[in-house]
């Protein structure tokens, strides 16, 4: 589909930078948006607009939200929502920062960079507990189904909704766990990636299985290792979705909403941040912003 930022469905890159804005106090968004429309073409760099910027320009997206800040038994899932992100995808980790840079300075009048976390590729694409990550993804014709909006019209079918969340790794803790315990938090074995036949309820694969939610709860990963040089680190989750309900429901299972039992990734990491943004479609190979009324 010609229609959406390929960098969606393209594999996950070796380097990213995820770039979080938030507005200028009185300033009009609409020139800086037009200038991102005209700098980016949606495979290097993907887009996304949060709930707050799209109110400002007058307009409502169905199905785009505030991501939940959300409750469970000694946990708590911040909610950080922001106006704009930009996902920069690339090989070169020094061409990313000139090309942030240059974004930056080109949507200055109206947005101030406030976070930036730089991603990678780990190994064969894994997260850095040394487990495969994304193993469920759909691919081909079905990644286009679970990510891709259609039927909704011109300058709509062709976008995207997506959930980013950072997750902070305890290294310590998860290294204290045996290999089997290990194996019984994700659902699966780290040497050959096969998913464990008796794997507790607890563990992840059992809490986010797409198929097993009612309407199946499909999304599309595309998520990434950081680390900040301090020894800390984890996992920048992203996850594409023609909604954000099937993320949503997978979320609420992980922590229990449902029947108590919540998902044994918590014994060893937690999410600190969490935003819902909307990725336009495509025309002419720049963002297509006209039901923005860009």
């Amino acid at each position: 589909m010609n229609q959406t930022q390929p960098g969606i469905l393209d594999p996950i890159p070796l380097q990213g930078r995820y770039l979080f804005f938030e507005p200028v106090p009185g300033a009009d968004p609409r020139a800086s948006l037009a200038a991102l429309r005209d700098l980016v073409d949606g495979k290097g760099t993907v887009v996304g607009l949060g709930h707050s910027l799209v109110l400002a320009l007058g307009v409502e997206i169905d199905g785009l939200r505030v991501f939940p800040a959300l409750v469970g038994q000694g946990i708590a899932l911040p909610s950080t929502p922001a106006a704009l992100w930009c996902w920069l995808r690339g090989d070169d980790r020094g061409d990313l920062l000139h090309r942030g840079r240059a974004i930056e300075q080109a949507i200055a009048r109206a947005f101030m960079r406030v976070r930036a976390v730089d991603g990678f590729r780990h190994g064969t694409g894994l997260d850095l507990t040394g487990y495969e990550d994304g193993t469920e993804n759909p691919q081909g014709p079905d990644a286009l189904a679970a990510a891709v909006v259609k039927g909704a019209g011109p300058g709509l079918d062709g976008a995207s909704f997506v959930a980013v969340q950072q997750w902070l790794h305890d290294f310590d803790r998860f290294d204290a766990m045996s290999p089997e315990a290990q194996d019984n938090t994700i659902g699966r074995r780290k040497r050959d990636n096969e998913e464990l036949e008796e794997a507790p309820a607890s563990a992840h694969v059992k809490r986010t299985a797409q198929e097993d939610f009612e309407p199946a709860a499909f999304i599309l990963r595309r998520s990434m290792p950081w680390c900040d040089g301090q020894g800390r680190g984890g996992l920048q989750f992203v996850a594409f979705g023609k909604t954000l309900d099937a993320f949503e429901a997978q979320l609420r299972r992980m922590i229990g909403a449902e029947d108590g039992i919540q998902d044994a990734l918590f014994r060893f990491t937690r999410p600190v941040s969490g935003s819902y943004f909307w990725c336009p479609p495509l025309h002419d190979g720049r963002l297509d912003l006209r039901a923005l009324g860009v």
